[in-house]
C-alpha cells in the first residue's frame, strides 16, 4: 500500500524525539537532567484556569463557528497594536490550535506546488517539514555564528529565486535567542523592496520573553511592509499554556480570507472555553512579567556557569529560554557532542544539526528548569569537560 509520498517522507521532530528519549531515560535514571524541551515549567496562571473551569461548568462546550471569538480577536488586534505597533484588524486575526498550526495555515495559503520558501538557519525544527507538507520547496538561508547570526543581504540574495514566494523569520529566535534589531529590519526591508513578490511569515511566539530591557521589532509595524507580513504568535510560551493549544495569526484581510477557507475545512474552531480563558490571558501582564524575570535570572545563572567552563561558550540569549552553546571538542560534530554530554554529564540537550547548523558543534539547552537542575547541569558539564581534557 502506497501512502502519501510527501507526508511519508517527512522527518520526525528531533526535539520531540529527544524529549521522549529523555523522559524514558529519566524513568530509569532519576539523575538525568532533561533540558531538551521547549516549554515553561511554570503552572498556567490561576485566573486563566479558573476562567476555563467557569466556562466548562456553565456549559460553554459547543461549536464556536468562525476564525475565533470576536472579543478574543479584537483583544489580540488591540494587543498587537499596543505592544507591537502592528495595525491588523480583528477580521485579519484567526485563532488557531497552537502557533504551529498558524504557521502551516499561512504557508499553505501562500504557496503553490513548486514554490520556494526561505527560512533562516539555525531554525526551528518544524519549518522544513511544514513547508514540504504544503507542497513547497524549503530553502535554507545560512546565518553565521561568527557574525552572531545577524541578517546578511548576501545570504538572502544567494538563495532567493524567481520561485521564492515566502520567507519565514523567527524572533526572538529558537534556538539562538537572538532578537530582531533595527539593523536586521533594515536588511529585511531592503530585501523585500528588491523582491516585491515575497511575503514574510514572522513567528513571534517568544516576543514577550526578552532580556536586559531590549526590544524585539515586529516587521508588520513598518507601514511599508505591513501588507506583506503575516504575524504568528500565541499563548504557549509567555503565559505557560503549552498544553492548551491556542495560538493565532494576524494577516492583511485578503490573505486572512483565504486562510480562513482552509481553517473551516480542517479545524472548524478552537474550543470555546479555551478561547474565553485566552481573553483572560491577555490581561495577565503581571504574571507574564514575573515569569520573564525568573527566566532572566535562570539565563544568567546557566550562561554564566557554562561560560566559566574551559572549552564552552554560551553567548547570553537576548530572548526566549534557550541557551545555544558551542563546545570545543575537536573531532566531534553536534550529534557526537550531544551524545558525549548525555552519557558523561547526564544532561539532555538538542544537537545543533537538528536546527540546520552543520558547521559548529553547538547544542541547545532549555533553561526553563529549576535553579537546582541548572546548577547541577553546569556542575555535570564542567566535570565531563575536565575529564575530557584529562583524557579519562
Amino acid at each position: 500500500m502506497e501512502l502519501n509520498r510527501q507526508i511519508s517522507a517527512l522527518n520526525p521532530s528531533a526535539s520531540m524525539q529527544l524529549m521522549a528519549k529523555a523522559k524514558a531515560m529519566k524513568a530509569e535514571d532519576p539523575s538525568i537532567i532533561d533540558l531538551a524541551g521547549g516549554e515553561p515549567d511554570f503552572d498556567t496562571p490561576a485566573k486563566i484556569v479558573q476562567e476555563a473551569v467557569r466556562q466548562l461548568q456553565s456549559g460553554y462546550t459547543h461549536y464556536t463557528v468562525g476564525p475565533g471569538l470576536p472579543e478574543l480577536r479584537a483583544g489580540i488586534a488591540k494587543k498587537l497594536a499596543g505592544e507591537n505597533g502592528c495595525s491588523y484588524t480583528p477580521d485579519g486575526v484567526i485563532v488557531t490550535p497552537g502557533a504551529k498550526y498558524a504557521i502551516y495555515l499561512s504557508i499553505r495559503a501562500l504557496v503553490n506546488p513548486g514554490d520556494e520558501v526561505l527560512y533562516l538557519n539555525p531554525s526551528w525544527v518544524s519549518y522544513i517539514s511544514i513547508i514540504e507538507a504544503s507542497g513547497a520547496v524549503p530553502v535554507g538561508v545560512d546565518l553565521r555564528y561568527e557574525n552572531d547570526y545577524r541578517l546578511e543581504p548576501e545570504a538572502l540574495e544567494e538563495k532567493v529565486s524567481e520561485k521564492t514566494k515566502s520567507l519565514i523569520i523567527n524572533y526572538p529566535n529558537n534556538p539562538t535567542g537572538k532578537l530582531l534589531h533595527e539593523e536586521d529590519l533594515a536588511v529585511l526591508k531592503a530585501f523585500l523592496q528588491k523582491h516585491p513578490n515575497v511575503f514574510v511569515i514572522s513567528d513571534e511566539i517568544y516576543e514577550r520573553i526578552r532580556y536586559d530591557g531590549k526590544e524585539n521589532l515586529s516587521p508588520a509595524a513598518d507601514k511599508d511592509l505591513a501588507e506583506r507580513i503575516i504575524t504568528v504568535n500565541g499563548f504557549s510560551k509567555s503565559v505557560a499554556m503549552t498544553g492548551w493549544r491556542i495560538g493565532y495569526l494576524a494577516a492583511p484581510e485578503p490573505i486572512a480570507k483565504v486562510i480562513n477557507k482552509l481553517f473551516q475545512h480542517t479545524i472548524t474552531n478552537v474550543s470555546g472555553f479555551i478561547q474565553k480563558a485566552a481573553i483572560t490571558a491577555l490581561t495577565c501582564k503581571t504574571e507574564i512579567e514575573a515569569m520573564r524575570q525568573q527566566f532572566e535570572a535562570r539565563r544568567d545563572l546557566f550562561a554564566d556557569g557554562l561560560n566559566a567552563i574551559e572549552g564552552v561558550e554560551c553567548r547570553k540569549p537576548e530572548g526566549a529560554f534557550y541557551a545555544w552553546v558551542q563546545f570545543d571538542l575537536p573531532g566531534m560534530d553536534s550529534s557526537a557532542v550531544t551524545e558525549f554530554i548525555l552519557h558523561k554529564a547526564k544532561v539532555v540537550g538538542v544537537p545543533g544539526i537538528a536546527y540546520g547548523e552543520s558547521g559548529k558543534s553547538c547544542m541547545r539547552f532549555s533553561f526553563a528548569a529549576s535553579d537546582d537542575a541548572l546548577r547541577q547541569a553546569v556542575k555535570n558539564i564542567a566535570n565531563a569537560m575536565e575529564e575530557y581534557r584529562n583524557g579519562k
